[in-house]
């Protein structure tokens, strides 16, 4: 009924290519906005491996690889002179010569023993770090958390954390925490880590979300202090949580919590005031869900009065400045429709209509409109909206089809994601009909994290470039480029099919809010029949019998102003509109 903000995509995690094995380990990621509902529904095994037809797998566990990850749990024995001098190098933090001498241990040139092979890749992913090169660090831990027989796996868990305040949520390392247990977790519940010990708390709650795991990820974000710079997502998770199990009670309770965290100066919050928002934005939509039943043998809804009226209540804290301000009041529209507050669902209307939202895009509140025509049997109003809804949107969405008709067929992610920053930069090749609707539904969060990402991986390459010749015409250094550049093909790939994705759902709600407008007619048309078949019977409806909804008396502190066709901003969200029913009482 309202509109969807909630969405989920996959994001392919980048890989790591070392010596003669090329690793190509695509994870799938679901990736919140706080701005939607639900995550993803689980994918079936090989499409989260990233596996096609003809795929094979390459086993990196195998001795003699260069990989040094055995299949069961390895022993280090007696390092060689070469591997010793790398552990020096890397003790007197010589970061650049370390790397170059632990890549050589770790690849098996250096005639060590699978166990020691394992610490040289450990101490080489350190190493990376150190040098910035957060990308190619990262790949490797990958590999170390993928192996729980590696002789570093636990204390990797501790750098995919530093990793995860280095690189965006695309990035996907949220995955290989996933890889870890809760006692493994609880390694880190002392004084001295404590915070750390929360931060993967809620990574591991967000992988376990991600899963559809709720129960599990309630229990992991319950685990977040206060105090620390993840609770106030760690309490928003566990309320989405909350309402993917029906639980809504306590899904307010821990919305609530985020607005109260916020009050009292919580830590980390980036925008307390986006925060602040969401949480009474999701308020608002878990009492409304909470407010309407529907009848199992009718399907008629029942509503809720109070509940309806606590949704209200939380719709209205959302302010005029803020991003969320006509969401809430479209939402909140239907809620005033079902509660049979027509004029207040109209006023509402009537604001997000004004020209000073020139590039908003509510297609559905013409829908809405039209229903509430309906049900108060104006019959020939509704008619006229659905009419001007079609002459308006249908140009629209042949606009919106062709130009996506251009980006048709395989392959086309990557033209897709020039197109998407082309739009970002108000360059895209779009006619002004059409421009607006473009640049809204490619504007979410999701995909600036995505755009964001790219954008770290060309600092990185940027990086590679600055870093000493030695060192770029080394084997190492040569597969740090090529791990950039690969991680950075896959998530351009993957930014141009999560904004296709956005297009077509942006396109395919158009289609469905016009096939409503059909149905209104289809339903317009009966119930003019039976109007008919009515007044044959026993006479229409009179002038006196009709109901009028909305006629205001202003008190003192109010004054009562009649529209002219003039828009003054300080009146935005207070319009009410006169209805009046034919339908009689």
């Amino acid at each position: 009924m309202s509109r969807k903000r909630f969405a989920a995509a996959c994001i392919l995690s980048s890989v790591f290519l070392f010596g003669s094995v090329y690793s190509s380990d695509a994870r799938a990621q679901e990736v919140i906005d706080l701005d939607e509902d639900a995550p993803p529904k689980d994918k079936k095994k090989d499409a989260k491996a990233g596996k096609k037809d003809g795929d094979v797998d390459i086993d990196l566990d195998e001795e003699g690889e260069g990989q040094g990850a055995g299949k069961g749990p390895v022993v280090a024995g007696q390092m060689t002179e070469e591997a010793a001098q790398a552990k020096k190098l890397f003790d007197k933090e010589r970061w650049s010569e370390a790397a170059l001498a632990l890549f050589r241990v770790w690849n098996g040139e250096t005639g060590d023993d699978p166990g020691n092979k394992q610490l040289g890749e450990y101490y080489l992913a350190i190493s990376l770090y150190r040098l910035k090169f957060y990308q190619s660090s990262y790949a490797l831990f990958s590999l170390i958390a993928d192996n729980k027989n590696h002789l570093k796996f636990k204390e990797t868990l501790l750098w995919l954390a530093k990793l995860a305040t280095q690189l965006p949520e695309p990035a996907d390392i949220i995955e290989r925490v996933g890889k870890y247990s809760d006692e493994q977790v609880a390694r880190f519940n002392n004084p001295q880590q404590r915070d750390l010990y929360w931060q993967l708390n809620y990574m591991l709650g967000r992988y376990k979300y991600r899963n559809r795991q709720f129960a599990d990820a309630i229990r992991l974000f319950q685990k977040v202090d206060p105090s620390s710079e993840y609770y106030v997502k760690s309490q928003f998770f566990s309320g989405v949580s909350y309402v993917q199990l029906r639980k809504s009670v306590p899904a307010v309770k821990s919305f609530q919590r985020v607005e109260k965290a916020i009050d009292d100066g919580a830590a980390g919050v980036e925008d307390e005031s986006r925060m602040r928002d969401l949480a009474y934005l999701s308020m608002a939509r878990t009492y409304y869900s909470a407010s309407i039943k529907l009848d199992a043998e009718t399907n008629t809804p029942s509503v809720n009065s109070t509940k309806l009226s606590a949704a209200v209540k939380y719709w209205n804290l959302i302010q005029t400045a803020s991003e969320y301000w006509l969401d809430a009041l479209f939402e909140q529209s239907w809620a005033y429709f079902m509660a049979g507050d027509y004029p207040r669902a109209l006023g509402n209307i009537h604001t997000i209509q004004s020209p000073y939202f020139p590039n908003s895009f509510y297609p559905e509140a013409d829908i809405l409109k039209a229903v509430i025509y309906f049900a108060n049997c104006n019959y020939e109003g509704a008619t006229t909206i659905v009419a001007r809804f079609n002459k308006k949107y249908q140009p629209i969405k042949d606009e919106l089809d062709k130009t996506l008709k251009r980006f048709k067929g395989p392959n086309q992610e990557e033209p897709f994601f020039k197109f998407l920053k082309q739009v970002q930069d108000d360059k895209a090749d779009l006619s002004p009909k059409i421009k607006p609707i473009v640049k809204n539904a490619l504007s979410d969060r999701q995909l600036l994290r995505n755009i964001q990402y790219v954008r770290v991986l060309d600092d990185e390459l940027a990086r590679y470039g600055q870093a000493p010749a030695s060192f770029k015409s080394s084997k190492l250094g040569q597969q740090v480029q090529d791990v950039v550049k690969f991680a950075r093909q896959q998530a351009v790939k993957q930014a141009g099919e999560l904004a296709m994705e956005r297009y077509q759902r942006n396109l395919d709600e158009l289609d469905e809010h016009l096939r409503n407008g059909e149905k209104i007619l289809i339903d317009i048309t009966n119930a003019l029949r039976n109007k008919l078949d009515e007044k044959l019977k026993g006479g229409q409806v009179s002038k006196a019998d009709a109901k009028i909804f909305g006629v205001v008396q202003p008190d003192e502190e109010h004054v009562l102003w009649p529209f002219d066709g003039e828009y003054w901003r300080d009146e935005l969200g207070f319009y009410r509109q006169v209805v009046e029913s034919a339908c009689g009482r």
